[in-house]
């Protein structure tokens, strides 16, 4: 049986001391997202009971997939699949999902004050030079004073106004940053992470490669049901108390006992769980130095992509953007083979937080309207509009990853991992390669679940409860 009921932090400190006391599984992993319930599994499979801690009412973190009225189904958190994310596409595979690859043309369409921007334009054309330049950058490392120089500042350099708002838009889009709150070096870091200007910005052959049919957010779906009651939503943290025997993991409803701890939230949310004895300074700094990004999402559905019957006018028949009027956004053809039509938006930074102030009436007039002249007038009636602001979910903190305050590098990816006693962690940041994405997140899952089997001085595995 779990132990379901409340325990002040003496009585909970205090059973530890008991040698003999009963733990409710030999594992906890706090959070059930991706990587928590990849390393859950992959613990059961390894015959070693667990407990999933989920402080949201809902699973999957900074996943979140939902099904529309027309029967399709979307992801309002992370969706895309990298053309080298083999981890996530053997999982999609494993349980039953269907991918696809996006329908893209060589590079988006810029639009700016309702025009359609040529690529080879002068007012273009810099900014794919200071895009290369970041890309050098990323290769050859930066100087130490741009560690407290921001991308804000450093745009501010660049000639023409028109560059400048691209290299902004496309900035905001990749890392949901406020970009005087981001740092020339945090950037190039990332983008020598993340596999360099290219794959970050490309969607077929890029990091935007392919999605999945049923959406990523059916993955974790049957993850839990896999995992079955070991998951428990609604359980907020609020504290973890380790000893040499185990860690106990309090939450507002009860104390869990267990020999390991996988705390898999990011640090600026883990932040709001207490410690006891009190985190190392370093484990401190990661928390208090760094913050989520904001982004907005919304899909609208309609009954087919009507504008892919465009395509014999020339590019009319592509739905792929980047709109560099207010709010700056990237817009994407997301429509899966057979299905109804899918146009994607996504929103970053200040601009995102700006739409908060709207209703949803107001928000889906302000992104679909511009779009009038380039789709035709169908854009402006969906079906369905499926939002979704990452900035205001008190749980996941924002999206899509962990970012460094200027002038800190506790932020910069891969995110130290190293095991404190009995807890250990994971989480899509801390992976050492492909951090920040759902491979990532997976990739770590599966490392802390081998980390923590390898330290367990033995099995330490118990019976399903029948509850």
């Amino acid at each position: 049986m779990l132990n379901d009921n409340p325990m002040d932090d003496a009585a909970a400190y205090r059973k530890p001391d008991k040698e003999s006391a009963e733990p409710d599984a030999a594992v906890i992993v706090v959070g059930a997202g991706l990587s928590g319930l990849t390393a859950a599994r992959d613990l059961r499979r390894r015959g070693i009971e667990v407990i999933v801690l989920e402080a949201a009412d809902r699973i999957g973190g900074r996943v979140m997939a939902e099904t529309t009225a027309l029967g399709s189904r979307l992801d309002l958190g992370g969706q895309w699949i990298g053309h080298d994310h083999h981890r996530i596409m053997a999982l999609a595979s494993e349980l039953g999902a269907v991918r696809y690859q996006m329908r893209t043309g060589t590079l988006p369409q810029v639009i700016d004050r309702g025009r359609k921007l040529p690529v080879a334009s002068p007012s273009v054309l810099p900014a794919g030079a200071a895009l290369a330049g970041l890309g050098v950058l990323s290769l050859t490392g930066t100087p130490d004073r741009w560690n407290g120089a921001t991308l804000d500042a450093w745009l501010r350099r660049l000639p023409g106004r028109t560059s400048r708002r691209l290299l902004e838009v496309i900035a905001s889009i990749s890392w949901t940053a406020d970009l005087d709150r981001y740092s020339v070096h945090a950037a190039a870091r990332m983008v020598r992470q993340q596999g360099g200007v290219r794959t970050i910005l490309s969607t077929r052959g890029g990091a935007q490669d392919s999605l999945l049919v049923e959406g990523v957010g059916t993955l974790t779906d049957r993850l839990a049901a896999e995992l079955g009651p070991r998951v428990r939503t609604g359980q907020q943290v609020t504290s973890v108390v380790r000893d040499e025997h185990g860690v106990t993991v309090h939450t507002p409803s009860g104390a869990f006992r267990a020999a390991k701890a996988v705390v898999t939230v990011p640090p600026p949310v883990a932040a709001r769980i207490e410690h006891h004895p009190p985190l190392p300074a370093s484990r401190v700094a990661l928390e208090r130095n760094t913050y989520m990004g904001s982004v907005y999402k919304a899909i609208a559905v309609y009954e087919r992509p009507f504008w892919r019957e465009r395509e014999q006018e020339r590019e009319r028949g592509r739905a792929e953007f980047l709109v560099l009027d207010s709010p700056g956004r990237a817009v994407f053809d997301t429509t899966a083979p057979g299905g109804p039509g899918h146009l994607c938006t996504l929103v970053a930074g200040p601009e995102a937080r700006a739409l908060d102030s709207l209703d949803a009436e107001g928000r889906r007039h302000a992104l679909l309207a511009p779009l009038v002249p380039h789709l035709g007038s169908g854009v402006l009636e969906p079906t369905g509009w499926y939002e979704k602001a990452w900035h205001l979910d008190e749980h996941a903190g924002g999206g899509y990853v962990v970012l460094p305050e200027p002038g800190t590098t506790e932020g910069i990816m891969p995110l130290p991992h190293t095991p404190l006693g009995n807890i250990h962690w994971a989480g899509s940041e801390t992976a050492d390669e492909h951090a920040g994405y759902l491979e990532g997140a997976i990739a770590s899952g599966l490392r802390a679940a081998r980390e923590v089997a390898a330290a367990l001085p033995h099995p330490r595995s118990r019976t399903p409860s029948a509850s």
